[in-house]
């Protein structure tokens, strides 16, 4: 068995849709960001074994800082409003190794 992580960066947008009214991350745009993502990340190569891998999660329990996603190994958290955020993640964070400091949660 190996050390090395099977991914640099996993990343799990949570796409939780609330029945009770409640807001949840998936009303805010989820789908759209999470689809975004993974289409861009192929775009920049950046898929596959030792790369990033882009996920659908349920409830990560954090609608209300939402929408949110997180990037491990780093447990980093972050919101974002639209695709252009989500953008600067993937530049900054996937591509660069920097924290996006204005998105963090």
């Amino acid at each position: 068995m190996s050390d090395t992580p099977y991914f640099k960066h996993h990343v799990f947008f949570c796409m939780n849709k609330r029945d009770d009214g409640r807001d949840s991350c998936g009303a805010h745009g989820a789908e759209t960001a999470q689809k975004h993502a993974k289409k861009r990340c192929k775009e920049l190569g950046l898929n596959g074994h030792g790369k990033v891998r882009i996920n659908q999660a349920g409830c990560l329990d954090r609608c209300d800082d939402g929408p949110v996603l997180v990037v491990y190994p780093e447990g980093t958290w972050y919101t974002y409003v639209d695709t252009s955020d989500v953008d600067e993640i993937i530049d900054s964070h996937l591509v660069n190794g920097k924290v996006v400091e204005r998105l963090k949660i």
